[in-house]
């Protein structure tokens, strides 16, 4: 199989609502992704003859979506009372609510499955939240 990885990264802050420890308040970090896509043959004839896809392409893709959280306050749906969202969104907070837990490990499985849906073929999604510390993604 031939594989490709690209990076991309963020920066945004987030808390983890429930957690008993420093990660339940709000703390940002410089979010690292990394994207393995593969596919057991290359293009034969065109432009990506001899490639699995452009890494242009690909890199413009994988920073589309992380671009999608930088300079945000991630907020798990439902974890904050509906005046201090309000509040926050009245100072002009920048903010992107998700469906689950803002950890390395959902953030990880959340990527893999964005790159996926635009048809490559993924085979690992890696989130770092520190440069020694991260959460990997594979089917």
């Amino acid at each position: 199989m031939y594989c490709l990885e690209t990076k991309a990264s963020f920066d945004a802050a987030h808390f983890l609502y429930g957690y008993e420890g420093k990660c339940r308040n709000i703390h940002g970090h410089r979010w690292q992704i990394l994207v393995q896509i593969g596919r057991e043959c290359l293009d034969e004839q065109g432009q990506c003859r001899g490639m699995i896809v452009d890494f242009g392409q690909l890199k413009k893709d994988v920073k589309g979506i992380a671009q999608e959280f930088d300079h945000m306050l991630i907020i798990e749906k439902g974890t904050l009372k509906p005046a201090t969202y309000e509040a926050l969104q009245g100072e002009g907070f920048a903010m992107v609510e998700v469906e689950f837990r803002p950890t390395a490990e959902n953030f990880a499985k959340y990527f893999y499955d964005r790159v996926k849906e635009r048809g490559y073929q993924v085979i690992c999604a890696t989130v770092y939240e520190t440069p020694n510390n991260c959460a990997s993604y594979r089917e």
